[in-house]
């Protein structure tokens, strides 16, 4: 295994055990939390949200390799208020996706055979590639003593797409400003994600785990419902319990409707 992929096994265990050790230490908080003024403030206790994200992209962002691909989520939130003064909300917040797409490139095989004559041969092949971007390799061997050469080329024709769920249940969000309408957030989850066949190649796992950090707005319509905007930096890998492990990093960009659960 190259030294690089070696290096970034850690760094996916160190984002999860934090997630996990910042919602404990959130619930520790609770109780003294729903002593403040919450009337004074846009910010609920409980909160159930609808969303929906999507991802045109993936590149090497930080830790995945995979490019080109395509992420679809659909799905429901809850958050449950942890500690409110004047600056910060402090929230738990988990997801749950019953609607997780994943979608990968194809790759095209094209030999532009030179001897003993000149041929073009397409070969579209079923297994998605690491990478997208073209690759010419030159090639010249004897059979019988025909020599045969030529340059083949790799690139991407097309996609397929995969249906999956995921659940992030260790989660938080910080909302800045609670006692005004539009307020900055930062948040972040880790979870895993589970499809019906191996992503992103075919030698990867169908167990994957999940986290992201991200930033947004959230408008306030009312103090029972509003709006979150934001772009997360969403991963994806399954920390080599799989033959492959190159993992998905992409830019994600989800929209949240919330509302109030109870009468806080």
């Amino acid at each position: 295994m190259p030294d690089s992929v070696r290096v970034r096994q850690p760094l996916r265990s160190v984002c999860l055990n934090l997630f996990a050790l910042l919602a404990l230490a959130g619930w520790a908080a609770a109780l003294p939390a729903q002593t403040s003024s919450g009337h004074l403030y846009y910010a609920r206790v409980n909160t159930l949200g609808v969303l929906g994200a999507y991802s045109w992209d993936s590149s090497h962002i930080l830790l995945g390799d995979a490019e080109q691909r395509r992420l679809v989520n659909i799905g429901v939130s809850y958050s449950r208020r942890l500690f409110l003064n004047h600056v910060v909300d402090w929230q738990y917040d988990g997801e749950f996706l019953p609607v997780a797409l994943e979608s990968d490139p194809l790759q095209r095989i094209v030999d532009a055979q030179t001897s003993p004559a000149a041929e073009t041969y397409t070969s579209d092949l079923q297994s998605p590639p690491v990478t997208c971007a073209p690759a010419t390799i030159s090639y010249s061997y004897t059979i019988n003593n025909v020599t045969y050469s030529g340059a083949e080329t790799a690139t991407c024709y097309s996609r397929r797409w995969t249906i999956g769920e995921a659940i992030s249940p260790m989660g938080l969000q910080w909302n800045f400003l609670p006692r005004r309408r539009i307020q900055p957030f930062l948040d972040g989850h880790g979870g895993y994600m589970y499809s019906t066949r191996p992503i992103p190649v075919d030698s990867a796992g169908s167990f994957n785990f999940t986290f992201d950090v991200g930033a947004g707005i959230e408008v306030y319509r009312s103090r029972a419902s509003s709006i979150r905007a934001e772009y997360r930096y969403h991963h994806i890998s399954n920390n080599d319990t799989a033959t492959a492990n190159p993992g998905i990093d992409s830019g994600l960009f989800q929209v949240t409707y919330c509302f109030r659960l109870g009468r806080r």
